[in-house]
This record gives structure tokens, sequence and C-alpha cells, in this order.
């Protein structure tokens, strides 16, 4: 079954159209809150970044195809939240006043370091996993069906339009976190990460500019050798 966030490539939905070089980086104030809150959030050490997409993909199809990006993101961030007892449903409609200091209140994300903790990121590249199985210029094949096949309807970063496509092997990235376990506390679950390439009229019956081409970042058990 597909999963409403997944439109990817699909047909109907318009160009994309990307904004000009004197667009306001944020459209509205509150997105730029929205995005400050989930960061410092994030900072609380409750959840990984797999997980957070994944909350955002779990939304219900009425709210995510009417929701706004930033919408999104907030919505997703509250449900979090919840889920992993930071806050109550009556802490964020503002109904009970906290009577004691939070357990997490010194993990708070303070003003002077978020510009260390932005620049530092949250490096995914692990040491260990299982060999790489493939070479650049290697002929690769995507799994079909795709989803994620540790938990049904979960995370994954396989994309739906390349599913049961065949690509090159562009390069090797090192090994990377798996997100399709790690969004479900399932482990880090580390495996190699390859740059894959197709071609445009491998992924779309129509394309309308056959010679172009696509690269995906894709994990190994994403992929299986093509014979040819």
């Amino acid at each position: 079954m597909s999963r409403v966030h997944d439109i990817g490539g699909r047909f109907g939905d318009g160009p994309v159209l990307p904004e000009g070089q004197d667009a306001p980086v944020f459209a509205a104030d509150w997105h730029a809150r929205a995005l400050a809150v989930t960061l410092a959030c994030g900072s609380l050490g409750q959840w990984n970044i797999d997980t957070s997409r994944h909350a955002r993909e779990r939304l219900s199809p009425k709210d995510y195809t009417r929701f706004s990006y930033y919408e999104k993101w907030i919505s997703a961030l509250a449900d979090l939240l919840v889920e992993k007892g930071v806050l109550t449903v009556a802490d964020l409609t503002g109904v009970d006043a906290p009577e004691a200091k939070h357990p997490l209140a010194d993990r708070c994300l303070r003003a002077d370091q978020v510009q260390g903790v932005l620049a530092s990121g949250g490096p995914a590249d692990r040491t260990g996993g299982p060999a790489s199985l493939f070479q650049p210029g290697q002929k690769v094949r995507t799994r079909h069906p795709g989803g994620n096949a540790m938990v049904a309807g979960g995370h994954t970063r396989l994309p739906a339009y390349a599913t049961g496509a065949v690509g090159v092997i562009e390069r090797l990235h090192g090994t990377h976190v798996l997100p399709d376990s790690a969004a479900h506390g399932l482990g880090e679950a580390p495996e190699p990460l390859y740059a894959v390439r197709f071609a445009a009229s491998e992924l779309w019956a129509q394309p309308e500019h056959p010679r172009d081409e696509v690269v995906l970042d894709l994990w190994q058990s994403y992929l299986s050798a093509e014979d040819t």
C-alpha cells in the first residue's frame, strides 16, 4: 500500500518551481520558530532524525495533504513530545502549569550553543557493519515491492518511484545508520550506503527528458545484483 507522503516523481502534480534568490528564507515568522523549536527538542535526546521524519510521515492523510511544510513539522513534533512522554496533551494546550522543574530541563539548548550544535551536525557514518557487496560501475536492482522490510508501514529512504528499477553504482559512501531500523528504536543496524545512478527512462514510462539521470543514495539492503 502506498504511503501518503511518498509522492516524488508522481505524474500530475505540476512542475517544481524554485523560489528566486531574493525570496526570504522563511515566508512567515512562525516558520522560523517552528524550525527552532523542532531542533531544540531534538537536542533533548529522546529520538533521532529518522524517528522525526517518520513522525511527519505518520500524520493522517487528511492532515498531511492540507498542511503546509512547517505545519507538518510542528504537528509531528507535538505527536512525538506526547508519545515519548516529554509533555502531555494538557501541557501542550496550557491547561496545567508545571509545578516542578522538568526532568529534561538541563538538556535545554541555550542560545549560545546553537551555532556549535548546528555546525557539528549529526553524522550518520559508522564503522563496522556488513561488508560492501557492490562496486562502482556495477548494475543493481532496487527492492520490489519497496517499503520497510523490517516494520510494516515503517520508515524507509527508498522512494516508491525507484522500486524495482535498474541502476548503476556510482560510489560507495561508506557505512551509515540504516533509517529503516533507527526510526523504530531497533538499533542503528549500519550498512553500506551507495550513490546509485538511474536513467529517467528506467524510472518513468514517459519521461519528459529521457536522457536525464537521477542519483539516489540507497542502502545495501535495498539492492540486489542485476545480471548482465
